[in-house]
């Protein structure tokens, strides 16, 4: 039976406490994904940006910070006012994410993370600049001029991002909230122009209705006239011809009487005109 040697054994601990330090010095560091990574070296940070994947750094000496480059999302509201100085709520929604390629610049300048990077310089460009692009919009203006208020919006904040790092990928206005009585007046005056725009086309329709009635009314008497040219002696004496059965009168004695069938037709003539 073998035994351990305290040769042996001394190998056996160097081993174990050479590869319990190489773990807790840690030479090696892992970026993942979604992320860059930025080295400092005894606290001053790279110029270079690391990807994701694995990297050597030395160990006490070097630390390798994570900035997150994926997309976020940054909710927030706050009161504003409007052009006419009505008191506005409003609510938005900001989508961004950090330029990978400033990360090292935003470590540098504004923070240690995208976390920090985003609340000292996305969050106070927020309401700002909200508040500023309101202004210059009437209550009712910031309603039917809702895509040009969001683009300011958007422009302004793009702006100031841009210059520390961080992108914008979208921007939305998720509401605008007026104070009661401004919202009262708003509804009146919708229902207003709404009953408005109802009776313009009740007007209308009667005036067609109107016209219609006039032009049947007009078709009918120039039907009647050119009846009445039409209707000659000749064409009545025609008619009663051909409506006559062929019977003669009955009389009690004397002759046949004759029909003077011009005079029926000048007499039924003198009755249609």
């Amino acid at each position: 039976m073998n035994t351990l040697t305290p040769r042996t054994i001394k190998w056996a601990i160097g081993i174990i406490g050479t590869l319990l330090l190489a773990i807790l010095l840690a030479p090696f560091t892992i970026v993942p994904a979604g992320n860059r990574g930025v080295m400092t070296t005894m606290g001053k940070p790279s110029e270079d940006i690391y990807g994701e994947g694995i990297h050597f750094r030395i160990p006490v000496i070097q630390h390798l910070h994570l900035m997150d480059v994926r997309i976020g999302m940054r909710e927030g509201e706050g009161d504003a006012a409007s052009k006419d100085l009505q008191q506005v709520r409003v609510k938005v929604a900001v989508n961004y994410h950090l330029d990978p390629a400033a990360a090292a610049k935003a470590f540098r300048d504004v923070g240690q993370t995208t976390e920090d990077v985003v609340a000292r310089i996305l969050d106070p460009a927020r309401p700002e600049a909200f508040k500023a692009v309101t202004a210059q919009f009437t209550a009712e203006e910031l309603i039917t001029k809702r895509t040009q208020v969001r683009e300011q919006i958007a422009g302004l904040l793009r702006e100031k991002m841009t210059r520390h790092g961080l992108v914008l990928d979208e921007f939305a206005i998720v509401n605008f909230a007026f104070s009661p009585s401004f919202t009262a007046a708003i509804e009146a005056k919708v229902n207003a122009e709404q009953a408005n725009l109802k009776a313009e086309r009740d007007l209308m329709r009667i005036r067609v209705e109107a016209e219609q009635k006039v032009a049947s009314a007009k078709a009918e008497a120039e039907s009647l006239r050119l009846q009445r040219q039409e209707v000659t002696p000749d064409v009545l004496a025609l008619r009663t011809i051909e409506k006559w059965d062929g019977h003669l009168p009955q009389v009690t004695g004397g002759a046949v009487p004759m029909m003077d069938f011009a005079k029926l037709g000048k007499a039924a003539t003198a009755t249609i005109k």
